[in-house]
């Protein structure tokens, strides 16, 4: 299904918009691993840390989101980023984005936000990774910008906890209403995209709601509702085995990572 005209809104006051799911539907797997990995690197936290965020990528990438893993991730990262600084912190997405993101858009999902962007819809991202991370993905994708969690700061200072609720199920369709509000959108004629059925309350919030690499629940209920889906993983029809093994090779790699951490802690201790 392709993206519509500008003037497809009834009210020639309200304007349409398109709000896109970012982990697993803009980028393969799990952005909090990718940005966790570099945060690792540049000695932000322990080797028990990293096992934990990959062992989150695993679990991600086999079985999908899950409300309480992805709390459990929060509140750890929370506890990591307390009393660091938000330019240091922006400065590693940058880096992330640079190293890694860009090399795991989907083209798919990036043609069709392009084309909403083309149309003149406002595209906006809505995701529970960092605001700064969020509003690093959008401003390099062209966007408008972004919904996501808000860590508290004072005075540039990360303090440890969150402002706000963590921008996950019905938090992100109850962020998109205030965002109508706001920037006077027409939900009736937007658009939504997410891969989860944790997305379920964000997609039916508008008119023209997309399931982009569904997860088995979000499947099969975009089936029964008769929504779009698209899967972007797949390469060429008939390619399910290559799905399936990306995916393990994915889960093996993150696991090679943390084993990796765990050998270069023992040598250090012993």
């Amino acid at each position: 299904m392709s993206t519509t005209s500008k003037s497809e809104s009834t009210d020639p006051q309200l304007k349409a918009a398109a709000f896109f799911d970012v982990d697993n539907t803009i980028i393969r797997g799990a952005s909090a691993f990718w940005l966790a990995q570099a945060m690792y690197a540049r000695g932000f936290f322990t080797v028990a840390d990293i096992i934990r965020f990959g062992w989150h990528q695993v679990a991600y990438m086999m079985f999908g989101e899950n409300k309480r893993r992805i709390a459990a991730v929060r509140n750890r990262a929370l506890s990591i980023v307390a009393g660091r600084s938000v330019a240091e912190l922006a400065a590693v997405g940058e880096e992330v984005y640079d190293e890694v993101f860009t090399h795991r858009i989907y083209p798919g999902t990036r043609a069709l936000l392009d084309e909403h962007l083309a149309a003149g819809h406002e595209v906006w991202l809505i995701t529970a990774t960092p605001v700064e991370v969020g509003e690093l993905i959008a401003r390099r994708l062209g966007a408008t910008g972004a919904l996501a969690t808000v860590a508290e700061h004072k005075n540039g200072f990360y303090t440890g906890h969150l402002k706000g609720e963590m921008m996950h199920g019905g938090r992100k369709a109850a962020a998109v209403k205030e965002l109508t509000e706001k920037n006077h959108i027409d939900l009736s004629q937007s658009y939504a995209y997410g891969d989860s059925a944790n997305d379920v309350e964000l997609l039916e919030t508008v008119g023209k709601p997309n399931a982009i690499n569904p997860d088995p629940r979000l499947r099969l209920h975009a089936m029964k509702n008769g929504w779009p889906v698209r899967d972007f993983r797949r390469r060429r029809p008939g390619t399910r085995k290559s799905i399936h093994a990306a995916y393990g090779a994915g889960a093996m790699w993150a696991f090679v990572v943390t084993s990796r951490a765990i050998r270069r802690w023992i040598r250090t201790k012993f």
